[in-house]
């Protein structure tokens, strides 16, 4: 949510703030602004709507000179969307900037203790508080103040601060919203995410919970909120600077899902040895994994979607009970962590902040804590206990494609891993299971070749209103993110249901000409399927499948059909997904949404 990115050196600011903000367009946003000191004072010029009127209002940052400033793409919380309540914000003298992402919680008391000190504000935001009680405990020393004003303030944030009166300074801030900083020869840089400032460096650094920034032109320094100085490593990024761009596709959801062979491959081989799976970076020995009693899944969205599917894997191949718990609810039920559980968090960006809230609760209990993760270095990253990348690069398009297969991928090989070591599984079928995985890559790229007649079939449901999926099992799991996947870029009303549950009242909303996507690749449950596909089209529905191929009798109970790949039961969700996120994508195009940018939603969930 909302992007930050800052920048001090020898170039011109404005035209690299608005260049990394351009990066962070995923992220989702409803203004924009920059704060840049021209050389004798701090000039701030704001905008409503996207980026590119911030960018033709300064034409290209042209009318904004000045080689150190902050800049931000704001996602409203507190105050509708209009110039007075975009970032950045000023204190009344105009002498301290200030931009935000997250939730100041305490800021009323904060606003009415300053009103009582003669303090106005003009905005509606939370955030201008932090701009004022920056001015109030401001008395020359820059530091100072931010570490009264840090321990002042509750909630989350990361923060970029800009002092009129030190100009060749620029600081960071952050406290449960990510933020990182990086350097090179001609500066240095803060940001939101790493796509902001690839472009200019690869070495950067993350910063810490309740940790402070202090950026100058050729150097950076780390402190606690006691303004101790901290001595930090830089991580090297060593994405592909052309994978946070186009590269000739319309969209980046498109992008991305033509890279799934791509990122599929990337998270499996360096986890297959020969006929073995080795997951090096569990730092677990076989012992351990062995005495695995219980698995609780936790995650957001289509991360939970995929930890619905692991949990059907991991009981079936290792016989250990699963429990899958959206985070924001496994957070505050208080959970019953039992003796010989794992705790395993799955988020694309490692920073979900319902999920970090997960894995911090349990670690606290005293839980071993596993985070499937796909950013490097994030907070989920660093603060679980091991940690399993996916290798997906980076994902602009807030809708997941690419690191949801990846996810999938994890949890395909974890499962294996312990099916090996508890030796539910023999040694032969094993070895079956690798060698379907291997061929998953070239499979998918086979479905994404065929999209034409997807394309053709989502065009006409372009007006469509209401969309129900359904599935048994695993193809339960797939139902809710093909659901998921429509819904958020298309705008249309989708359920997804097991498809056992029909007639305990989802059938009465089927009507004449209602979609039912149907998705049936479990032989266990084919059958099943098949009778509840029945059930709707003689109710009006009309009726598409997604099935194994070889499947042809259930073109008398379906109106349509897209047949996917043989590949193991365990791993039909890899390739049963595609269509539904092809369908996803033409239907929006269709309609004309935006498709990478979905109106109110954010790529990475940093608030509650």
């Amino acid at each position: 949510m909302c992007g930050i990115v800052g920048y001090i050196g020898k170039e011109q600011a404005s035209a690299i703030i608005l260049d990394g903000l351009s990066k962070l367009e995923y992220r989702g946003y409803d203004s924009a602004g920059m704060a840049i000191f021209d050389g004798t004072k701090v000039n701030i010029t704001k905008a409503v709507g996207r980026l590119k009127v911030l960018d033709e209002l300064t034409h290209g940052g042209e009318t904004m000179p000045g080689t150190v400033g902050i800049g931000h793409t704001r996602w409203a919380t507190h105050g509708v969307p209009n110039n007075v309540n975009s970032h950045p914000h000023f204190n009344a003298s105009e002498t301290i900037a200030v931009v935000h992402n997250g939730i100041i919680e305490n800021y009323i008391p904060l606003k009415n203790k300053l009103i009582r000190k003669g303090y106005q504000f003009i905005s509606e935001t939370d955030t201008e508080v932090i701009a004022q009680l920056l001015d109030y405990y401001y008395k020359g020393n820059p530091m100072e103040a931010i570490t009264k004003v840090l321990h002042r303030v509750e909630g989350s944030y990361a923060l970029g601060i800009l002092f009129a009166e030190f100009p060749d300074e620029i600081f960071a801030v952050r406290k449960g919203s990510p933020l990182i900083v990086g350097q090179n020869n001609n500066g240095a840089f803060i940001a939101s995410d790493v796509p902001a400032i690839l472009k200019y460096t690869r070495n950067v650094y993350y910063v810490d919970e309740q940790e402070v920034a202090c950026l100058k032109a050729d150097e950076i320094k780390f402190y606690t909120v006691d303004e101790e100085e901290v001595q930090k490593e830089a991580v090297h990024i060593d994405w592909d600077a052309n994978a946070a761009e186009k590269g000739g596709y319309e969209h980046f959801m498109l992008k991305e899902m033509y890279e799934q062979p791509k990122t599929v491959l990337d998270t499996l081989s360096p986890r297959i040895k020969g006929n073995k799976i080795s997951i090096e970076e569990l730092n677990m020995t076989d012992e351990e994994l062995k005495a695995i009693k219980k698995i609780h899944i936790v995650a957001c969205g289509s991360a939970y979607h995929t930890g619905v599917t692991g949990k059907y894997v991991i009981e079936e191949l290792a016989r250990v009970p699963v429990e899958v718990d959206v985070a924001s609810e496994f957070r505050y039920r208080n959970p019953v962590l039992e003796e010989g559980g794992m705790v395993i968090v799955i988020s694309q960006s490692g920073e979900t902040a319902d999920t970090l809230a997960a894995l911090r609760e349990s670690k606290k209990r005293g839980f071993k804590v596993l985070g499937i993760v796909n950013v490097v270095g994030s907070s989920i990253a660093r603060e679980a206990d091991n940690v399993m990348y996916t290798w997906a690069g980076p994902e602009i398009s807030v809708a997941t494609t690419k690191a949801y297969s990846a996810q999938l991928i994890a949890l395909y090989l974890l499962a294996i891993k312990l099916a090996e070591v508890k030796e539910t599984v023999s040694m032969t079928e094993i070895t079956s299971l690798i060698g379907d995985l291997k061929r998953l890559p070239d499979q998918i790229e086979l479905l994404l070749n065929n999209k034409e007649k997807i394309q053709r079939f989502a065009n006409r449901y372009v007006g469509a209103k209401d969309i129900f999926f359904i599935g048994r099992g695993i193809d339960y799991a797939i139902s809710l993110e093909g659901s998921l996947k429509l819904k958020e870029i298309s705008y249309i009303h989708s359920e997804a249901y097991a498809a056992g549950e029909l007639k305990h009242g989802t059938i009465s909303l089927i009507e004449e000409g209602t979609l039912v996507a149907a998705v049936s690749t479990q032989k266990n449950l084919y059958q099943k399927t098949i009778s509840n596909m029945v059930e709707v089209k003689s109710r009006g529905a009309f009726v598409l499948a997604v099935t194994n191929e070889g499947n042809y009798d259930i073109e008398k109970a379906a109106d349509y059909v897209i047949y996917i790949p043989e590949t193991n039961q365990y791993f039909t969700n890899s390739l049963a997904i595609i269509p539904l996120q092809l369908f996803a994508y033409y239907v929006s195009v269709g309609k004309g949404c935006d498709v990478d940018k979905p109106r109110n939603l954010a790529k990475s969930v940093t608030v509650e």
